[in-house]
């Protein structure tokens, strides 16, 4: 590459800046710049195909590395999607374990309502059984109105009918 400067630098014209040349390229000389020239130009040649090279071995290598990144990225996003799934089943299994507890809290709950409602209407049924037989034990009243007192024989006794 020197010799190709070196060359460049000898053959400048007048106006150009650099150091100053008197005279111009001489026609008869052209045979003696083309033989200059040749073992520049050999040089360019393999230099040229070797850059070639170089680039066509870094396209290569840049593909490489583009479809590693690419499996690489699509493997995470693979992982995101299988966890992503897991925490969804965790997140169900934790609120189904929550809804079955709170369920059976209120089960138990109203359990316990129902257990001391059928207390206290056990508890009332014998008051007022215990009510109903002192009225009957002081007055001699029954508590059955008097329409509906069976007196003599039932009335299914005397129609023939249940009701």
């Amino acid at each position: 590459m020197a010799a190709f400067r070196d060359f460049l630098m000898r053959f400048r014209p007048a106006g150009s800046p650099g150091p100053a040349v008197t005279t111009g390229v001489p026609a008869d000389r052209s045979a003696d710049l083309v033989a200059e020239l040749d073992p520049v130009l050999s040089c360019l040649g393999p230099a040229e195909t070797e850059a070639q090279q170089i680039r066509e071995a870094a396209a290569q290598q840049a593909e490489q590395k583009r479809r590693a990144t690419a499996d690489k990225a699509e493997e995470i996003v693979s992982l995101a999607r299988i966890r992503a799934r897991e925490v969804r089943t965790e997140s169900a299994a934790h609120t189904y374990g929550l809804a079955k507890a709170e369920a059976a809290e209120c089960l138990a709950e109203s359990e316990r309502e129902a257990a001391l409602l059928k207390r206290r209407a056990q508890q009332r049924m014998a008051l007022l059984v215990e009510r109903a037989l002192a009225d009957i034990g002081q007055t001699g009243a029954s508590v059955v109105p008097a329409g509906e007192r069976a007196e003599g024989r039932s009335r299914w006794e005397r129609d023939g009918s249940r009701g």
